[in-house]
């Protein structure tokens, strides 16, 4: 069965490694439900309640409303890395277990507990506050190479999300467009963008914007 491990928020942190001189990368699993919701286009604020984003201006807003990030991906790393790696570590707000997050399609959903529904929008891109974060040598490469970025998400219908609920795909888009092949044509593997315009409006505006005609 496709769990949610933890739901997990981050308060604001003095970091060198950002713009803003904040962040809200280091993310807790939370002991109670956390509500869900549509932060709004460019808004730069999360869709998670109680949750901090430290660079409005790269982060957050409706496409970007929540992180997704598979245990399997988390255990990997952990193994590589010689480190403990906690749920939420990565930034992630949802710590998932049983699921293909790598492999899910663009405008895929998910049905997390009893009310809750979530689209699938894009990769997470690293950067230099991750990097940073982490501190790991030549971590936005190797994490790059790997290619199991974890998912943006969407909020279609808000709700409240707890530890142990159980996740469920409810829509599979007829297209091709995975997180983990639209991350390569984002970075690795240029050629490969004439492709995600079969995910159609699925895309992140700006997305749509640069590769649709």
């Amino acid at each position: 069965m496709a769990t949610l491990l933890s739901v997990n928020v981050g308060r604001a942190a003095a970091s060198r490694h950002t713009d803003t001189g904040v962040t809200g990368i280091d993310k807790r699993p939370s002991p109670q439900p956390v509500a869900l919701h549509d932060p709004g286009p460019g808004t730069g604020r999360s869709g998670a309640a109680g949750d901090t984003i430290g660079d409005p201006a790269s982060h957050g807003g409706t496409d970007q409303a929540v992180y997704a990030y598979a245990r399997e991906d988390l255990d990997h790393w952990q193994a590589e890395l010689g480190r403990t790696l906690t749920n939420g570590v990565f930034g992630e707000n949802l710590t998932t277990a049983g699921v293909d997050v790598n492999g899910a399609l663009v405008g895929e959903r998910w049905q997390v507990g009893h009310a809750c529904i979530l689209e699938v929008t894009s990769p997470r891109i690293p950067c230099r506050t991750f990097a940073g974060w982490l501190e790991e040598q030549r971590w936005v490469k190797r994490f790059t190479v790997r290619g199991a970025p974890g998912a943006y998400l969407r909020v279609i219908t808000p709700g409240a999300v707890t530890a142990g609920d159980e996740i469920t795909v409810v829509r599979r888009p007829d297209h091709h467009v995975t997180i983990a092949m639209m991350f390569r044509a984002l970075t690795t593997d240029k050629a490969l963008q004439a492709q995600l315009g079969a995910a159609g409006d699925a895309l992140p505006e700006h997305l749509r914007r640069q590769l649709l005609p």
